[in-house]
């Protein structure tokens, strides 16, 4: 049976309350590098978002979920990206906002719920993310769940100034 909880924390769907918290994320520039965002996000067009994130992800081809601790506080989100139900196929990733929380295992533990919620409740085939060759956190986390690295994808990002590598990496159902 897939559930979408886990021993320290649970992924739920974005609400209306989560504005605020959606707004930081979109708006920390130190992170933009890994939504390749080059702008920030006003809270009028996010409440938008929000409204229309109850859509299904047959129609609208991705899915972001919060990663919630059992005290309701949201760590984090994990995407669901680029699904492709004739391919079976969809791109993911994960983000955990408070330095303070990372490291704590709760990105692993999203990662791992959503995975399971991929194979056996979308019945996708394969799963890929794309992650910066100098983000070894990510791809420790990826390369956990038996990610493998299939390409490198060089210059693929203009950051401030600077071409940066990033790798390809996909997890192939065995069935």
């Amino acid at each position: 049976m897939v559930t979408l909880k886990g021993k320290h924390i649970y992924l739920r769907a974005l609400e209306p309350e989560d504005l605020e918290f959606v707004y930081q994320i979109e708006n920390d520039e130190s992170i933009w590098e890994i939504s390749n965002t080059i702008t920030p996000y006003s809270k009028y067009l996010l409440k938008e978002y929000l409204e229309n994130a109850h859509k299904d992800i047959f129609e609208v081809k991705q899915l972001r979920l919060a990663i919630s601790n059992y005290k309701n506080e949201v760590l984090g989100l994990i995407d669901i990206f680029d699904f492709d139900i004739s391919n079976r196929k969809a791109g993911l990733g994960v983000l955990i906002q408070d330095y303070k929380n990372r490291k704590n295992g709760f990105g692993s533990e999203a990662l791992k719920l959503v995975i399971d919620y991929c194979f056996s409740r979308l019945g996708l085939h394969q799963l890929y993310c794309n992650i910066s060759e100098d983000n070894e956190a990510s791809l420790k986390l990826f390369k956990k769940f038996n990610f493998e690295t299939i390409g490198l994808k060089k210059d693929w990002n203009l950051i401030n100034g600077v071409y940066k590598n990033e790798y390809l990496l996909q997890l192939i159902h065995k069935n």
